[in-house]
C-alpha cells in the first residue's frame, strides 16, 4: 500500500507513473491502489456482450475523442508534446508479464496522435 501522499506533493514524473499504472487494470485502480473485489466473478459474467449498435457507437465516440485530442495537442506547447511522447514510454506490462501487442500498439497510438496534431500546428516563424 502506498503512503498517504497527496498527488500534488509528488514530482510530476511520479504522478504520471501513478496515473498510467491505473491503466494496467483498465481503470480499476484508484489513488490508493487497485480496487480489488469491487465486482465479483459472478457479476462480471452477468455483464452482457455489446451489441453491434453499441460497438458502432463506441467506435464513433473513440473517433470523436481522437480528433478532440488532436485538436488540443495542436495548440499544446512543445513541452506538453514532449510530455505526451514521454507518457507513451510508460505504457508497459506489469512486472513479470510479457508485452502484449495491444500494449505496444497503445504506446504507438499516443505518438501517432502527437504526430498527427503536428499537421495542424501553426508554422513557426524564423
Amino acid at each position: 500500500m502506498m503512503p498517504d501522499l497527496k498527488p500534488d506533493l509528488l514530482d510530476p514524473s511520479r504522478q504520471r507513473q501513478m496515473a498510467l499504472s491505473r491503466w494496467d487494470n483498465e481503470g480499476g485502480a484508484g489513488l490508493c491502489g487497485p480496487q480489488e473485489g469491487q465486482i465479483s466473478e459472478e457479476g462480471q459474467s452477468e455483464v452482457p456482450e455489446l451489441t453491434n449498435a453499441e460497438l458502432a457507437q463506441l467506435r464513433v465516440r473513440v473517433i470523436a475523442l481522437e480528433n478532440l485530442v488532436i485538436s488540443l495537442l495542436a495548440e499544446a506547447s512543445d513541452r506538453q508534446l514532449d510530455l505526451a511522447r514521454e507518457m507513451a514510454t510508460f505504457i508497459s506490462p506489469r512486472p513479470g508479464s510479457t508485452h502484449h501487442p495491444l500494449t505496444i500498439h497503445a504506446a504507438s497510438q499516443i505518438v501517432d496522435l502527437v504526430d498527427r496534431a503536428g499537421h495542424f500546428r501553426p508554422a513557426k516563424r524564423p
